[in-house]
């Protein structure tokens, strides 16, 4: 106890706390695990995880709850993660790009774009196999970069001074968007309408490793991109002008920031359904425990570690039944978002 003292005194806060949040990310996999419908303990789900490091089956623990653990809870922790990574960058990019601290993939419309497009494909009956693997993901992605495009063309392509008009074309469009969704939905049969509900409502119960490939791929891409353009987001935040002094192609920047906000938000949402608010929360909430920082990795831990207790709670507040995780976002961001709005109020 005194040498680990000794290790962390030298320590400042940020440090301890980003050790914390590094701790909390590799734990709470092993936690979450433990929560569901049949009662695995923190031990053996240590333990069918260490062992399956080394390739080797636990001798401890029963064969039905290691495949339960290995099969479905793990797979749905690793999409709850990457879901709420995704989200919480996607929004930390778009408050970049539009100087606007309310900015998110839901409020900007390109959630209801990417849903619209997944509903078209969903009410073409495409609803298993390699076609819907490959359609229902391009579907949403045809849907949000056509909500971008209609975004950029109201608001006048990003010129200076159109950004507030860029948020309010974005939160029309989510409108649109959404009616649009509807009014398909209406003229669908029972089946499709009913499958498409529970879709868009939010839900990782469809997790399963071989789906689990292209979120995580399109997220290290984005992230790759974040990491090359994060200078030139900074310079952007601080306005047009001081952008375009540090010789950055404002326009081109902003479209193509807002183009790989879509396709990773298409993706999350071909995967999960529709799940807002989490990119308007957590880059708030890591400014507020990180003051100074822009570190897109802790926006990503903090967005992840909060989608994956999201989940845990969907499945323990009403046993057997599980919540929508769409629900429950909305619930938590819609009082977070009328808390910033009075905020900037009382400034």
């Amino acid at each position: 106890m005194t040498a680990l003292k000794a290790m962390l005194t030298p320590l400042g806060r940020r440090e301890l706390m980003v050790l914390a949040l590094i701790l909390a990310c590799l734990l709470s996999p092993v936690l979450a695990s433990i929560f569901g419908a049949v009662d695995i303990s923190f031990r053996e789900a240590m333990s069918v995880y260490l062992h399956s490091l080394i390739g080797e089956r636990p001798t401890d623990v029963a064969y039905l709850d290691s495949r339960i653990l290995l099969e479905l809870r793990l797979p749905r922790i690793l999409l709850a993660f990457v879901c709420g990574a995704g989200l919480a960058l996607s929004g930390w990019a778009l408050q970049l790009v539009t100087r606007n601290p309310l900015a998110d993939p839901y409020l900007f419309g390109i959630s209801a774009g990417a849903s619209l497009g997944a509903i078209v494909v969903l009410s073409l009956g495409i609803t298993h196999g390699v076609l819907l693997a490959i359609g229902l993901p391009l579907g949403a992605f045809i849907g949000a970069s056509a909500s971008v495009l209609v975004v950029l063309t109201l608001s006048g392509f990003g010129l200076q001074s159109q950004v507030e008009r860029m948020l309010l074309s974005g939160v029309a469009t989510s409108f649109l968007f959404g009616a649009l969704g509807s009014l398909l939905l209406y003229f669908s049969s029972p089946q499709v309408t009913a499958s498409v509900i529970f879709w868009s409502l939010g839900s990782f119960a469809r997790a399963a490793w071989d789906l689990l490939w292209l979120p995580w791929l399109v997220f290290g891409g984005f992230v790759a991109f974040l990491l090359l353009v994060r200078r030139q987001l900074f310079a952007l935040s601080a306005g047009d002008e001081t952008a375009h002094a540090l010789g950055v192609s404002v326009a081109k920047l902003r479209i193509i920031s807002l183009l790989m906000c879509s396709l990773m938000t298409a993706v999350l949402v071909a995967s999960c359904g529709g799940i807002g608010f989490v990119g308007l929360m957590i880059p708030h909430i890591a400014r507020l425990l990180f003051p100074g920082s822009q570190s897109l990795l802790i926006v990503a831990m903090l967005g992840g570690l909060f989608m994956v207790w999201v989940d845990v709670m969907t499945r323990s507040l009403l046993p057997p039944q599980e919540l929508p995780v769409g629900v429950i976002t909305a619930v938590v961001g819609s009082v977070f978002f009328l808390m910033l709005l009075f905020g900037r109020r009382s400034e």
